[in-house]
């Protein structure tokens, strides 16, 4: 007869201190399996061999592998699908139920259905827990039941939720002794699998450590704007993997920084966003700005990618993140600006190349981000603002320390050109919008 069991699935939730999903696993009464599924449809989505966000993913799943081992169980990692991974599971154990942390986006939520509808059929309970954001997109809605489409507001009314809720760490620490005990699973074979059995080789990215210090927290609204200052947390990569919980970095920003505070809440907001309107995901917000008549020149697109359009501070941006998988935020908008505006390129391609380098790529935010600087989205920078790349680098690079690191040509005959004047572009820019508006 099999034993009883729970199955926790971890996903973008990688730890095992302060999470309320798991916490609730643990103390549901049977023992719990750990659970981790390299997706290999995910996977072979990826063109790079030594693509750093499957690097950093590997490396951030054997630290959580390490640690289940630590408190005298084991972390099943599988490779496949999750379907493929409970039907392994049920060969050995009677699954009662499955928890598993929140998830708020289309395909997620479509693969969870399917999940829960195929689990159930086997008498097991599909259970999900809010734990990757502080608050649901259903918690934070105005009088009326709607979702809010406008920062301010909505921020206003999820601080005033913020301090009617618990603010103390989930004690999810202290049951850890309810994971299954090693002994069980002899079955298992081997440890986790090496990056090269994923068929993937190093990138020789590290997983950051998030940066919070009081110290910097304190002073992040004075430095958060300049690229070669380190006044950034640097927290985005943990976020996205769940190694760090969101609850505790949103204490730290009520203790020492408002505006620290504020890039949390909008990385809810556009979680929210996302949730209510899922067209947005491949389509504007406003609908009327689809009508946008891009010029999409693949020659410069290609440019754009690789940080050869002649504004040094664009392609400082651009190689930062070839090189590392992150780029300072205030060059993000920078350089996506420059994309949409100057060269009148369709956001969604600069989304898709983001989606496919940065390290702490987010969906909702990657989107939530672009379509703010496009305009096109719901609490957008209005079309009429391109950003001058060169009046930026004066402002937020002034010493032009940034770019001489990632653009060590800069200013000699070996760096190109810039590929379009900015008063042109801007002219073209406005142009184009007004006529997908039908402004004159």
């Amino acid at each position: 007869m099999r034993a009883p069991i729970s199955v926790f699935w971890f996903r973008r939730d990688l730890r095992l201190e302060d999470h309320q999903a798991l916490f609730e696993a643990l103390r549901a009464g049977y023992p719990v399996l750990g659970l981790y599924v390299f997706d290999r449809i995910w996977l072979d989505r990826k063109e790079r061999r030594d693509h750093p966000g499957v690097d950093v993913l590997h490396q951030a799943v054997c630290s959580l592998y390490r640690a289940v081992e630590q408190v005298g169980s084991r972390l099943m990692v599988h490779v496949g699908t999750p379907e493929e991974a409970f039907r392994e599971i049920s060969r050995h154990w009677e699954i009662r139920a499955v928890f598993v942390g929140d998830e708020y986006e289309p395909e997620a939520l479509k693969r969870f259905e399917n999940l829960r509808r195929e689990l159930a059929t086997t008498g097991a309970s599909w259970i999900s827990i809010r734990d990757r954001v502080v608050f649901a997109p259903n918690d934070i809605l105005k009088k009326d039941g709607t979702p809010y489409t406008v920062f301010t507001p909505y921020a206003r009314a999820w601080k005033a939720q913020w301090s009617e809720c618990s603010r103390e760490p989930v004690p999810s620490g202290a049951v850890l002794q309810a994971f299954l005990p090693r002994k069980e699973f002899s079955w298992l074979p081997g440890p986790a699998p090496t990056l090269e059995q994923l068929g993937f080789s190093s990138s020789g990215h590290l997983l950051p450590t998030p940066q919070l210090q009081p110290s910097l927290l304190h002073s992040y609204h004075l430095h958060r704007d300049f690229p070669a200052v380190e006044g950034t947390s640097r927290c985005g990569v943990a976020l996205s993997l769940g190694t760090i919980g969101v609850r505790h970095i949103v204490r730290l920003g009520f203790q020492h920084n408002e505006v620290f505070l504020n890039e949390l809440i909008w990385r809810e907001f556009f979680v929210s966003v996302l949730y209510h309107f899922p067209y947005v995901e491949r389509s504007a917000f406003k609908k009327r700005y689809d009508a946008i008549p891009w010029r999409n020149h693949e020659p410069e697109f290609e440019r754009w990618c690789h940080g050869q359009t002649g504004y040094p501070l664009v392609d400082a941006g651009m190689r930062q993140l070839l090189a590392s998988g992150w780029m300072h935020n205030r060059v993000r908008m920078v350089a996506a600006s420059f994309l949409v505006k100057h060269l009148l390129i369709d956001w969604r391609w600069g989304e898709a190349w983001f989606a496919s380098l940065l390290l702490d790529y987010d969906l909702s935010a990657n989107n939530g981000n672009w379509q703010w600087v496009a305009g096109t989205g719901c609490d957008a920078a209005p079309y009429f603002r391109v950003f001058h790349p060169m009046e930026q680098a004066r402002k937020f690079d002034s010493s032009s320390v940034y770019i001489k690191t990632w653009v060590p040509e800069w200013g000699t005959p070996e760096y190109p050109q810039a590929m379009v004047s900015h008063p042109e572009a801007r002219v073209r820019a406005l142009e184009a919008y007004r006529a997908a508006l039908g402004k004159t």
